[in-house]
């Protein structure tokens, strides 16, 4: 069962479910059920970064902030 993003478009409160097929999804907040679901921020960043961030480039660390002296 893959879980899914979404928003009530009623209260607009933002939550997960975890959704067979096409099983209805109510709000936990307002039981409403006029929710839309979103996009996942993470499937759509994790897919297109972790490529590209692995080996030779400089990744990471302790360089927010400036601390690292790299200048950016």
């Amino acid at each position: 069962m893959p879980i899914y993003e979404y928003v009530c478009m009623e209260c607009e409160s933002h939550f997960e479910e975890l959704v067979r097929s096409e099983e209805q999804v109510a709000c936990p907040d307002c039981a409403a059920t006029n929710v839309a679901r979103q996009f996942s921020s993470f499937a759509v960043h994790g897919a297109a970064k972790a490529p590209s961030s692995y080996g030779g480039g400089g990744g990471g660390g302790g360089c927010c902030g400036g601390s690292c002296g790299c200048g950016h």
